[in-house]
């Protein structure tokens, strides 16, 4: 059975089903990649995305793999272009990859143009689809004094917090945003400065359009206020491409946040939602609940998460209806929430 096709935009028709490549180049080699990507489009999936930052956890040496792979798959098995709806993303600001564009240290417009200009390169192809912003260019430096290490993550960086008391290992985005994303929940106001303006985003990621390098854009951990402004200065501009897209913040039976305020915004503005992670990282499939706590290769199994008493140092982690706590059999204690792990 194929899998149901829709119009995601004028001309761009795509699969319900969207495979994502985050683990391509790290967690997954080429011919493993290959394989499911094989896979995905005989199943009817046309629909692919990936990211600029991809794999993760990501490492300088393996960075752009993901988009680098995809581009292999489809030159090796002579796809034509207009059979496949390619999105990838340009990192935002986080000031910890320094192999992409020193930081990258915000979302310009020289930024976005570089970025767009990198993809198209490594996927070998003349146009991108769908263009996202990964997350917002609004943030902040966390006030902790932390050292970061990156390989064995599953979120963007492992930070190391340190407090009077304890020394906490932590499964978190290093840049602690006053946008809440990646697991959080709480909006910090004193956290608020100066950022680029979307104006310039918008004017940038336009100018790639008339160009022909992409087609449609779209966001991705935003919050409504974010979606809203994005689309009230498209709105008051003609030169300003509109949003089609979101990607939420994690959608799945542990992580519903979006149904909240998000979904009142994207139903009423007409933007469609790409909710990633579904399984919360495979979660609730059940296969950590075997046994033999899921193959080795799996990738909780791979990249370990935090003690469970790291889970205090979120706020956000008191919520019990966006949080599932278990133990595996091997007797060690887990906490999910939102898309966050935390592990014994």
């Amino acid at each position: 059975m194929s899998v149901p096709l829709f119009n995601l935009a004028p001309n761009l028709t795509v699969s319900r089903l969207c495979l994502g490549t985050m683990t391509f180049g790290e967690q997954n080699s080429l011919p493993q990649s290959l394989r499911l990507l094989d896979q995905a489009f005989d199943a009817g999936i046309n629909f692919f995305d990936s990211a600029e930052m991809y794999p993760v956890p990501q490492r300088a040496e393996t960075q752009g793999k993901s988009e680098e792979y995809f581009g292999q798959w489809v030159r090796k098995r002579k796809i034509s272009r207009d059979r496949v709806v390619i999105a990838t993303k340009v990192a935002g600001p986080s000031g910890q990859m320094s192999w992409i564009r020193d930081g990258p240290k915000c979302l310009d417009a020289k930024n976005i143009t570089e970025a767009v200009d990198g993809s198209l390169k490594r996927l070998q192809m003349d146009h991108i689809d769908l263009y996202q912003i990964h997350w917002p260019d609004r943030f902040v430096y966390s006030s902790y004094p932390l050292s970061i290490s990156p390989g064995d993550s599953l979120g963007l960086w492992t930070c190391h917090f340190k407090t009077k008391s304890r020394h906490f290992k932590v499964l978190h985005s290093c840049v602690s945003s006053y946008v809440p994303m990646f697991g959080e929940t709480e909006y910090d106001p004193v956290r608020q400065f100066s950022s680029v303006p979307i104006e310039e985003q918008l004017d940038a990621l336009g100018r790639a359009v008339d160009a022909g390098k992409i087609r449609y854009i779209g966001l991705s951990n935003e919050t409504p206020y974010g979606v809203m402004k994005f689309l009230h200065f498209a709105e008051n501009n003609v030169h300003y491409p509109k949003i089609i897209s979101v990607q939420v913040n994690s959608y799945s039976l542990l992580c519903r946040t979006f149904d909240s305020g998000m979904a009142e915004c994207c139903h009423h503005e007409r933007i469609y939602v790409l909710g990633y992670s579904p399984l919360a990282m495979g979660i609730l499939s059940g296969k950590y609940f075997a046994s033999d706590g899921a193959p080795s290769d799996a990738r909780l199994n791979l990249f370990k998460g935090v003690p469970w008493y790291c889970r205090k140092i979120w706020s956000s982690s008191c919520i019990t209806c966006n949080r599932l706590c278990f133990e595996s059999s091997s007797g060690g204690k887990y906490c999910v929430w939102g898309d966050q792990i935390m592990a014994a």
